[in-house]
């Protein structure tokens, strides 16, 4: 089995990358793929850029070129769950797309048009495994709804609206629009996020603190890489 790995960040897949063995690279309308093998397992590793266009465009050529049987979308986020701290993780329960929004035509809000969801599915057995990782290694775990648009969201009302309005934890600028390639390419997908900004930051803790929750991701995916290996 095939794992396809993306962040946004070279700061969420640099430690991953230089783990890999028997590497080969790719580099695909300035998208670059690293594959061979991570700990054991067959994977493809890809760093997508910031923003919702971007990480389609990365899911579907990774999709296309590689044939992944699990996508997995890691890395950072902000926190829209006053119980999360810096480097805690939210394992998405199911991906919404906050900034979609068809409502003056009878939508509601987030539906995704096409498959006509608003909550979009993760692969159920992935996310138990990735769930049991991080409790492993001592870190708090929610697991919920992660809320994707393509802005970064820092002031409080409106972390809240998002929160209340989808059930969310977390917010990033990438996973809906990866999911939503997932679905509609049949893919099974799933994601985790390390907070990087908690309910009540800021731009500046982000900037303080994205490399320690980088690193917090990268331990994340070391431990669901052997259990996943094991069929846990």
């Amino acid at each position: 089995m095939l794992l396809g790995i993306i962040g946004a960040m070279e700061s969420e897949i640099a430690t991953l990358r230089s783990q890999l063995t028997d590497r080969s690279d790719l580099s695909v309308a300035g998208i670059a793929f690293y594959r061979g093998r991570l700990k054991g397992r067959e994977a493809v590793i890809s760093r997508c850029g910031i923003g919702k266009v971007h990480a389609a465009m990365c899911a579907q050529l990774m999709i296309e070129r590689f044939a992944p049987d699990l996508i997995l979308n890691i890395g950072v986020a902000g926190a829209l769950d006053e119980r999360l701290d810096i480097a805690d993780v939210v394992v998405t329960q199911s991906a919404v797309e906050h900034d979609m929004d068809t409502t003056p035509i009878g939508d509601p809000l987030g539906l995704i048009s096409g498959p006509d969801v608003v909550h979009m599915p993760v692969d159920q057995a992935a996310a138990g495994c990735l769930k049991q990782v991080v409790l492993s290694i001592g870190k708090r775990c929610v697991v919920a709804a992660i809320a994707t648009g393509d802005q970064f969201i820092e002031r409080l009302e409106q972390k809240q609206q998002i929160a209340s309005r989808f059930g969310a934890a977390a917010c990033d600028m990438e996973g809906g629009a990866i999911a939503q390639v997932c679905l509609e390419n049949g893919v099974p997908y799933a994601a985790y996020r390390a907070i990087s900004d908690t309910l009540n930051g800021n731009g500046l803790e982000y900037a303080v603190n994205v490399i320690p929750a980088a690193e917090t991701s990268a331990r994340v995916l070391e431990g669901f890489l052997q259990r996943w290996q094991n069929g846990v």
